[in-house]
């Protein structure tokens, strides 16, 4: 079978690296589960957290839409980082002029702004906070190990933990794995450990469901702000410190809207000699 020739792109959002294709270039009835876990291999392909496919919105109900992969191959319905390097793309690739515009997901329609410093603002939307979820609950283990926590969704599921400290390496990769898995969350979840600085900073380290460790999790940030917050730990606006870096966020109550604002980086632009055997549905 004939190799086919794929046009990548390679981004990053604080080292939450992805995958950039568009969907014009792939071949017909691939298999993106397939081809999600190909590429992202980072030993025998191009390796990333997970692939971001770029399309035009055939419905018209936005004005691109997009599909997002994790590197499992597993779906995820919103990826705050893979968003803003997704806006990005579109607009240095000269696919819009427009600095704002809207991309539809399966979280919905989301809004990404590209702001006169480089950075990119997205609108995440609002939290969902379920009734029976408001109030802190806890997992508790074999080993007597137990975590409080917040789940709250931001597009995605996401499972708050807040510490008095900072996780160690050894707690961090066994219950990562774990809770991602657990139970209680059928959909699996992302998984924060947060501690607090102060008001207006915390630390997070995430375990992101489909990928593992990731150096950043957008959306992961915004929901350790509001988490923090509906506990009166943090006020509105946190910058929340990541292993890659700083992100900016912002709960706008009286939109009960929250955004999320950072640096993206264009790693490398290449081709990828693809199999389509290895691809197809």
């Amino acid at each position: 079978m004939t190799i086919y020739v794929l046009p990548f792109e390679k981004m990053h959002g604080l080292g939450n690296d992805f995958i950039l294709l568009e969907r014009r270039h792939l071949p017909n009835n691939v298999n993106d589960f397939k081809l999600a876990k190909l590429l992202c291999d980072r030993n025998f392909a191009i390796g990333a957290d997970g692939i971001i496919i770029v399309d035009f919105s055939p419905t018209k109900e936005a004005d691109f839409k997009w599909d997002y992969y994790n590197s499992d191959g597993s779906i995820a319905e919103m990826c705050g980082n893979g968003m803003r390097c997704f806006a990005k793309y579109v607009f240095e690739r000269g696919l819009t002029d427009n600095t704002s515009f809207s991309v539809l997901t399966k979280a919905g329609i989301i809004f990404p702004t590209i702001e006169t410093d480089g950075t990119v603002t997205v609108n995440i939307g609002s939290p969902t906070l379920l009734s029976d979820n408001v109030n802190v609950k806890t997992l508790s283990f074999n080993n007597q190990k137990s975590f409080n926590y917040t789940y709250l969704e931001v597009g995605n599921p996401h499972c708050v933990i807040i510490l008095d400290s900072e996780i160690s390496d050894n707690d961090f990769k066994q219950y990562g794995p774990i809770i991602e898995k657990h139970p209680n969350f059928p959909k699996g979840v992302n998984v924060e450990f947060v501690v607090v600085k102060n008001k207006n900073r915390i630390i997070s380290r995430v375990w992101e469901r489909g990928a593992g460790p990731t150096l950043a999790c957008g959306t992961g940030a915004c929901a350790s702000l509001v988490a923090t917050n509906i506990r009166g730990l943090t006020e509105d606006s946190v910058t929340v410190q990541l292993p890659g870096g700083d992100l900016k966020t912002f709960w706008d109550k009286d939109k009960n809207t929250v955004y999320l604002n950072g640096p993206v980086s264009f790693v490398f632009t290449g081709q990828f000699n693809l199999n389509p055997k290895d691809v197809l549905s």
